[in-house]
């Protein structure tokens, strides 16, 4: 028998590059999705609707690994509805598959669920731990705590339970990086507010060794996904420039962010918040980052 590994709400940048190692590996692969039931380039995709009970429950017995991704986007603005759906479907999918897995005669022994290195507060000068870090009450921090208080307030004492804070994954064609590069070719790379804010990211090749390194450890609770850098959006818009050859960026003030969100549909503080997220708790475990360095990161994924 196959070993299988299922992903719900997979359909994603993240949740793609980890259904496509899996697969590569030999391993079965079941997405949980808001689409169609179907069988797409060997993945099972089978629909759910991330809060309550139905047939995708069966998909889950016998798997070796169950990783939560699911979580509406929030690169939207903040509305009243858009809050409603950013928190409940992310705290409703992890309550859910938390309830089925009471019913498992075979439940998956590791249970990773995705979390956020947002969870922390803004922190310029301060780098915020797994141990030390200040986990604050705005909305996009509350956000995070409800979403791990899912996770690990239901008891299942056979299935170890890790929270993945991940920060800004780098990835060639989707994420954050194809956006920044854009607006670079247009002149508009210059650092964004006062540019000290730190820059939290990790290349995606980084996300899936973590992932593997996690399989193959006894590690558990919350983690800081992100490389073991700390360098601010000032730095990172410079190195974005340099790898794209050009030697020009305008600066983009605060006040100018925020009005060109509102007419994107989108919020400053996704890119004005300074994520100061270190991985102590993987450092201390002996894992070995494959990218820590800004240049080499963006020069693979050109």
């Amino acid at each position: 028998m196959k070993r299988k590994v299922v992903i719900a709400g997979g359909s994603g940048f993240i949740g793609q590059a980890i259904a496509k190692e899996h697969i590569e590996k030999g391993y079965e692969v079941v997405v949980l999705t808001r689409g169609l039931s179907e069988l797409k380039e060997g993945v099972c995709y089978q629909q759910w609707d991330g809060k309550t009970i139905g047939e995708w429950k069966h998909f889950l017995e016998d798997a070796e690994l169950l990783i939560n991704l699911t979580g509406k986007s929030v690169d939207c603005r903040y509305t009243h509805e858009n809050r409603k759906q950013i928190i409940s479907s992310r705290v409703d999918s992890t309550k859910v598959l938390g309830e089925v897995l009471h019913h498992l005669s075979n439940p998956p022994k590791l249970w990773v669920n995705a979390s956020t290195a947002t969870i922390y507060e803004h922190s310029i000068d301060q780098p915020m731990t797994e141990k030390d870090g200040v986990i604050g009450n705005d909305f996009s921090m509350g956000v995070a705590t409800a979403w791990e208080d899912a996770l690990f307030s239901s008891s299942h004492p056979n299935i170890r339970k890790v929270a993945f804070r991940i920060s800004l994954v780098l990835g060639k064609k989707d994420g954050v990086l194809p956006v920044l590069k854009k607006l670079t070719k247009f002149g508009l790379g210059g650092y964004h507010g006062n540019g000290k804010q730190r820059f939290a990211w990790i290349h995606i090749d980084d996300v899936l060794r973590v992932l593997e390194f996690v399989k193959t450890s006894d590690v558990e609770g919350p983690i800081n996904c992100t490389t073991n850098t700390g360098i601010n959006n000032k730095e990172f818009m410079k190195a974005i420039r340099k790898s794209e050859g050009i030697s020009f960026g305008i600066p983009t003030p605060k006040l100018m962010l925020e009005i060109g969100s509102f007419f994107m549909g989108t919020e400053a503080e996704l890119i004005l918040k300074s994520r100061y997220a270190v991985p102590d708790k993987l450092l201390n475990l002996g894992f070995k980052f494959k990218f820590t360095n800004i240049e080499e990161a963006l020069e693979d994924l050109k």
